[in-house]
């Protein structure tokens, strides 16, 4: 399997390209500000075709090009429905300090051409990959992640988290469509039973694993614990 990730614009968001090898079709999953350029470069160095964007949620700096993306090689976009509505207009999901920075910008966001909305416990068979969906809300109400098996390396699957977890931290649940108890019950519910060998590719930073966190994560102690009375640091927007 060939994951290329790459961090993109200025919220440093990860972008990954998701083969099953060279000169295959593949998939792009977060494409966010300034990513059109790196997915690109991927795809030329390694000749790709991309199929399909997959969006982990609707903020803005997960989503900025994904209609430049999709367009530019005719993909389908996929999207949780309770996030669909921030593809034309991520306003609605913006702090007010990146509300405050992006005014007086003009910009413009319209949904791809092609958009499935997919449900929590969906299989997608796409490019020669299965992914699963997995639906964790928390971080916005339409957060999903995505888990292919890999099988290699002692590697059970590959999970792109998003912005649901982080290498010792968890997604931000302050902003429009967030909610905290809702982000702890999707951490107890679709992370906490995990296999330790999973491997995390989060929305931004370093990649973890299941393991990692289980032993690590303060939050996920706390649930783990049953105290869970911390309070998310800020991550993503």
């Amino acid at each position: 399997m060939l994951i290329a990730g790459f961090p993109a614009g200025p919220w440093g968001t990860n972008c990954y390209v998701v083969a099953t090898g060279a000169g295959t079709e593949c998939v792009v999953i977060d494409p966010g500000k300034d990513a059109a350029a790196g997915v690109d470069a991927v795809i030329r160095e390694h000749k790709l075709k991309p199929v399909s964007v997959l969006v982990t949620h609707g903020h803005v700096d997960h989503m900025w090009c994904v209609a430049p993306v999709a367009g530019a090689y005719d993909a389908t976009a996929y999207i949780h429905p309770d996030d669909r509505h921030l593809l034309a207009n991520p306003m609605a999901g913006m702090s007010a300090e990146t509300t405050a920075m992006m005014l007086g910008g003009k910009y413009e966001f319209a949904e791809p051409d092609r958009v499935e909305e997919i449900e929590d416990g969906a299989t997608l068979e796409l490019a020669g990959l299965e992914f699963l969906v997995d639906h964790t809300p928390g971080h916005t109400a339409g957060s999903i992640v995505f888990r292919t098996p890999y099988a290699q390396d002692d590697i059970a699957e590959v999970m792109f988290s998003g912005d649901l977890l982080f290498a010792g931290s968890i997604g931000r649940t302050d902003l429009p469509g967030g909610d905290h108890p809702t982000m702890l019950r999707s951490l107890r519910t679709k992370v906490l039973p995990l296999a330790d060998n999973i491997v995390v590719l989060p929305g931004h930073g370093e990649q973890t694993s299941i393991g990692q966190e289980r032993a690590t994560n303060p939050y996920l102690l706390d649930l783990i614990d049953g105290d869970p009375t911390a309070s998310p640091v800020t991550r993503g927007l």
